[in-house]
């Protein structure tokens, strides 16, 4: 059976320069071992489907899947999809707000000038991590105990522990080796600099570990510790993928009903999958 298929790159408005994803607009039918397959096919960090939503509150459904299993939520998936839903002839209940439906619950996403944001969802776990893990994290990127300014547990799905670093240039020189649980790095640039600061995300996989180009829950959870704790002032700008040749932009927003993740989205890959 031929399904409408997109491959949109996600926080850049310029292809190739963000981060991609694999979306199978019309996922309607397919079991959870051939959505698996297929994700697993595609290689890339996510691949959604998109299907009809099980509550009225909903406009669509989608389900994430990285090579090797199923994420309740995931940031990058979610601008991705709500792109290739609308680009695709999906028209919101409300035109101001699409409400997308997913493992972890309702997600509201907004227009966002060029793009779309969505609603940072509330962690799952927070607070201080303890000791022995920051030794070990702070081992597995090379780097010393003393050079984590702070961490906190920053899980709203995948489960990211989050570290500060003393500054950009510090998050730039990082080189890696294997990490214990997936680790989000974050460093301030100077007062005036185009962005608040720079992020990287890294994850453990088959012994070592892969780093995700521009990562929407890690930037989610990163602005609620950040502005919380009042490092940063919304709104601004983040950076990521810089140390992989990538130019991610994030944008971050705040008011009343909560923080705002944003981004850009172009579509790469129009076609039909057989599945």
């Amino acid at each position: 059976m031929g399904r409408a298929f997109r491959q949109v790159d996600v926080f850049t408005d310029t292809a190739y320069h963000g981060n991609p994803l694999a979306v199978v607009v019309d996922g309607a039918g397919l079991t959870d071992e051939e959505m698996g397959r297929f994700a697993n096919w595609t290689n890339l960090s996510e691949t959604t489907f998109l299907l009809p939503p099980s509550t009225g509150e909903a406009d669509y459904r989608v389900r994430i899947f990285t090579p090797s299993g199923e994420l309740p939520f995931a940031g990058h998936p979610t601008i991705g999809s709500c792109h290739a839903w609308l680009e695709t002839g999906g028209a919101p209940r409300d035109p101001g707000m699409i409400v997308q439906e997913c493992a972890a619950g309702l997600v509201r996403v907004r227009r966002d000038g060029s793009g779309l944001a969505f609603a940072a969802p509330p962690l799952l776990r927070s607070g201080p991590v303890d000791e022995d893990l920051l030794g070990r994290l702070a081992d597995g990127l090379g780097i010393g105990r003393g050079e984590i300014a702070d961490a906190e547990w920053a899980d709203n799905g995948p489960g990211w522990v989050a570290l500060l670093l003393r500054d950009a240039d510090a998050v730039l020189a990082l080189r890696p080796g294997r990490l214990p649980v997936d680790t989000g790095v974050a460093g301030l640039y100077p007062e005036g600099s185009p962005y608040a600061y720079e992020v990287r995300a890294f994850c453990p996989y088959e012994g070592g570990i892969v780093e995700d180009p521009v990562t929407g829950s890690l930037n989610a959870s990163l602005a609620q510790w950040l502005l919380r704790t009042g490092r940063v002032t919304a709104p601004y700008a983040a950076s990521q993928g810089t140390a992989l040749g990538r130019v991610g932009r994030v944008r971050i927003s705040a008011d009343d009903t909560g923080v705002w993740v944003g981004g850009s989205a172009v579509t790469c890959v129009t076609g039909v999958v057989t599945l």
